[in-house]
C-alpha cells in the first residue's frame, strides 16, 4: 500500500558529496517521521539520521555535523545531504518512514488507519579513496 523510492546513489571520491532522495507513495494518510539508515557489508543496519514531520532532527555520532537529513512534507520526500564522505561511509542505505495508511478502499479494512514501518529497496553508496 505504501512504497519509499530512494535515488541518488552512486559513487564518490573521498571528501565527496552525495544527495540521496526518498519519496513516499500509496495510500499514505500522513508520515510521523522519515530516517535513513545504512548497512555495510557484514554488518547490522546502523541508523543514520531521523526527521519527525515537524521538522526535529536527529543524528548518530558517526554522521554528525557531516551528514544532514531535510524533508519535504509536501512531496512525502526526505533528502540526506552527505558531506566529506569517507570510504568507511561505503553501504546500502535505506530509507524508512512510519506512516499511517488512509481509509482508502485501496486499502485492507484491517489496515486501515493503522501505522506501518516502511522500508525502500535501498541504494548503494560507493566512496573510493
Amino acid at each position: 500500500q505504501v512504497q519509499l523510492v530512494e535515488s541518488g546513489g552512486g559513487l564518490a571520491q573521498a571528501g565527496g558529496s552525495l544527495r540521496l532522495s526518498c519519496v513516499a507513495s500509496g495510500s499514505i494518510s500522513s508520515i510521523n517521521a522519515m530516517g535513513w539508515y545504512r548497512q555495510a557489508p557484514g554488518e547490522q543496519r546502523e541508523l543514520l539520521a531521523t526527521i519527525t514531520s515537524g521538522g526535529s532532527t536527529n543524528y548518530t555520532d558517526s554522521v554528525k555535523g557531516r551528514f544532514t537529513i531535510s524533508g519535504d512534507n509536501a512531496k512525502n520526500t526526505v533528502y540526506l545531504q552527505m558531506d566529506s564522505l569517507k570510504p568507511e561511509d561505503r553501504a546500502v542505505y535505506y530509507c524508512n518512514a512510519n506512516v499511517r495508511l488512509s481509509f482508502s478502499p485501496l486499502v485492507p479494512p484491517s489496515l486501515r488507519g493503522e501505522y506501518l514501518e516502511v522500508w525502500g529497496q535501498g541504494t548503494l553508496v560507493t566512496v573510493s579513496s
